[in-house]
């Protein structure tokens, strides 16, 4: 069973939670040839605050 763990800085909508799912979904059931409903997918939302690029923490956008 497949598991895949997608972080990003802020929040998303639902509807591109759904289109983010899908897409992936689709691109590992078709690569690595395994059933759409054993793919397991998270997603992790975490504030700009809590997540730093070359050694600065990001900022949010406006």
């Amino acid at each position: 069973m497949p598991y895949v763990n997608i972080r990003v800085a802020g929040e998303l909508s639902r509807e591109q939670k759904e289109e983010i799912c899908a897409g992936v979904t689709d691109v590992i059931s078709r690569v690595a040839n395994k059933p759409k409903d054993t793919i397991l997918i998270f997603i992790d939302e975490d504030k700009h605050e809590n997540i730093a690029s070359g050694g600065k923490l990001l900022v949010k956008p406006s």
